[in-house]
């Protein structure tokens, strides 16, 4: 089975958070992991995206 990349944009439109937020927050280690392609466009894994999801349930 194929795991989906998501563009940051539908990333950041699911947790409802803005770009700057989001950026501040995978600086300090905390948010999904995050591939940058070679032409320097952001894309998350769906598996990790829900791992995220999943730790964040935990953490609160």
């Amino acid at each position: 089975m194929s795991d989906s990349k998501l563009k940051l944009e539908a990333v950041l439109e699911e947790i409802d958070m803005s770009r700057s937020a989001f950026y501040r927050m995978a600086a300090r280690g905390r948010g999904p992991k995050i591939m940058k392609l070679p032409n320097n466009q952001i894309r998350i894994r769906r598996s990790d995206l829900d791992a995220w999801w999943a730790a964040q349930e935990v953490a609160a």
